[in-house]
């Protein structure tokens, strides 16, 4: 398939029915806002409109932060490049968002993964995580690289494993000879969208020391391996710069940017 029909396949199975929204996050629309919020004491929400704004695009704008603001909660308003009006980015940060790093939209075939050899080196072990010091350990991982909180990344995927355990599947590499003694070098997961044909690939941090490996291409091609095997045809992935250029050497497509307006109380 070309990216445009990909994007089409994407944007008609995915964006527009919500079936990639935060499992357990409540969902509601609000005219042509596609809405979805925690209101735990961590709570966190997020915005998109697949369907443009409308007439008057900075009035709902002004009626999501007030949503938002008037329960104390964070959110996230993501655009994609495609997305009406074309200055929607600009309404936002003048709305009080701030711009975040965009990221672009890869989608592909499984099959064309799969095409590809790809092995790991025998001195790691690439495992399913199993229970709360794996997450621990995964947590650690990705707070060292991205600083995005141990505590937080821990709990939303442990929770999320228990509560839709067909849904999710969460692995890691290791040191083969320390094993659980060491650290996680690298850990990805993969989420499963019933009914829609895609699987989408989170995570893929490795190691400063332990990259240059294959080991962010072995987990993909597992992961993908995993999608075949339940039925799945496409995969997605929110590339940052860093992952883009492995994602397309490996046959999949850069389709479109997508960039976080974020908001805070």
């Amino acid at each position: 398939m070309t990216p445009a029909e990909l994007l089409e396949v994407f944007h008609r199975r995915i964006r527009l029915p919500d079936a990639d929204a935060i499992p357990g996050w409540k969902e509601e629309r609000d005219g042509l806002v596609h809405r979805s919020y925690d209101d735990g004491p961590d709570g966190a929400g997020f915005v998109e409109t697949p369907r443009g704004l409308g007439n008057d695009p900075d009035a709902v704008i002004a009626d999501q932060v007030a949503f938002f603001r008037d329960r104390g909660l964070p959110f996230e308003w993501k655009t994609y490049a495609y997305d009406e009006p074309a200055d929607l980015g600009e309404r936002l940060v003048r709305a009080g968002f701030s711009r975040e790093e965009p990221e672009t939209l890869i989608l592909g075939e499984v099959d064309r993964i799969l095409e590809r050899p790809s092995a790991l080196p025998s001195k790691v072990r690439l495992r399913e995580a199993d229970g709360p010091e794996d997450y621990h350990r995964i947590g650690v991982l990705t707070d060292t690289l991205w600083h995005n909180g141990l505590d937080r990344i821990v709990e939303r995927l442990a929770a999320e494993a228990r509560m839709f355990p067909d849904r999710l599947s969460v692995f890691l590499v290791e040191d083969a000879l320390k094993g659980a003694d060491g650290p996680a070098v690298s850990a990805a997961w993969v989420r499963f969208h019933p009914g829609t044909g895609f699987a989408s690939l989170w995570g893929g941090g490795t190691l400063p020391e332990w990259r240059r490996q294959g080991l962010y291409s072995a987990l993909l091609v597992h992961r993908a391996r995993l999608a075949k095997e339940r039925g799945y045809e496409f995969l997605r992935v929110d590339a940052s710069e860093d992952s883009r250029p492995i994602l397309q050497k490996l046959g999949l497509h850069g389709v479109t940017i997508t960039t976080p307006y974020e908001w805070t109380p």
